[in-house]
């Protein structure tokens, strides 16, 4: 067994996604239990039931209607499947719905891409969802798995923002670069990108604002953000990484075509979901957007934030309710 093997086990990580997904399992499970109650085999009505309950699990309409018609092809073509095979389809179709990482950005074991140093990470987000968390999060793992790390405030618009990534930086002895509240946010990443280089840094994590209220204002923003790094590294930011919060159901989707509208995200973080029995969201934004789910978040540890896989997450939800 490998160091990384030892740290970020497969075991391990399916153990505690079992634990974070135990809301989302038993509200999953319980409305597609009553959607196929009595029936013996998978007809019209249990298809529509099955739609429903899709729907009140936070999966999406548009995703619950591609996932409800792939399953009708099956029916079709099998023309006597029964209500005990339905899991088991259920499982391969939800597991197809989700978008895989490309082997060389998965992150699996927290390693990072080749190719190029530093690897930049651009994270978006609005507040309340986790950002600055997760930023805090990902630089104790990245560590933790050998990896040196720098962390760029560049949520110059809130103080708390800063004040909570110097908790963090502080905690993982990882080093920050900050400016006082109100600085410009591009000056910021430019700095951090000039240091990180400098100190000739494995992976450098820049947060930033999170308004929504002004998008054009935004795109502005991180679109200054994006040219001031590229004056140093041109192919940088090489991950730009939209925070959700699982919680929020389908205000994340919301979230997801503003920012997705605003600027290039690569990849999702999504957060909270040992908390909420609507982590049938996870499909719905990774079906819709086309967009990779990299990490997610199942508690209040920083080793409670995973490296996504969707076919441990799968496991995951339809895992024997205890």
């Amino acid at each position: 067994m490998g160091l990384f093997d030892k740290l970020f086990g497969k075991k391990q990580q399916q153990e505690t996604l079992d634990q974070g997904l135990q809301k989302t399992r038993e509200g999953f499970f319980s409305k597609i239990t009553k959607a196929i109650a009595g029936k013996s085999t998978v007809d019209e009505e249990v298809l529509d039931n099955l739609e429903e309950a899709l729907v009140a699990a936070d999966v999406g309409i548009e995703t619950t209607v591609e996932i409800i018609s792939r399953i009708e092809k099956r029916v079709a073509k099998d023309k006597y499947l029964n209500t005990s095979e339905l899991n088991s389809i259920l499982k391969k179709e939800v597991t197809d719905i989700l978008v895989s990482s490309p082997s060389d950005t998965s992150y699996a074991n927290y390693e990072l891409p080749a190719g190029h140093k530093p690897h930049v990470i651009l994270v978006v987000g609005v507040n309340g969802v986790g950002k600055t968390t997760t930023i805090g999060k990902l630089a104790h793992n990245f560590s933790r798995a050998g990896k040196s790390v720098l962390l760029g405030a560049a949520d110059t618009f809130r103080a708390a923002a800063v004040d909570q990534l110097t908790i963090w930086s502080e905690r993982t002895n990882v080093p920050i670069v900050k400016k006082e509240m109100g600085s410009d946010p591009a000056s910021v990443a430019y700095d951090t990108i000039i240091s990180g280089v400098a100190k000739n840094v494995d992976v450098i994590i820049i947060d930033t604002a999170g308004r929504l209220h002004n998008k054009a204002y935004l795109m502005d923003e991180l679109t200054k953000i994006k040219r001031v790094i590229q004056k140093v590294i041109p192919e940088a930011p090489h991950e730009v990484m939209l925070v959700l919060d699982g919680s929020t159901g389908q205000n994340a989707l919301e979230q997801a075509k503003h920012f997705t509208a605003a600027t290039d995200v690569t990849a999702l973080t999504i957060t909270k979901l040992d908390g909420t029995a609507k982590g049938g969201v996870v499909l719905a934004i990774a079906h819709q957007f086309k967009i990779p789910v990299k990490f997610i978040g199942v508690g209040e540890k920083a080793t409670d934030l995973l490296v996504f896989d969707k076919y441990q997450f799968v496991e995951g939800l339809f895992a024997p309710i205890a």
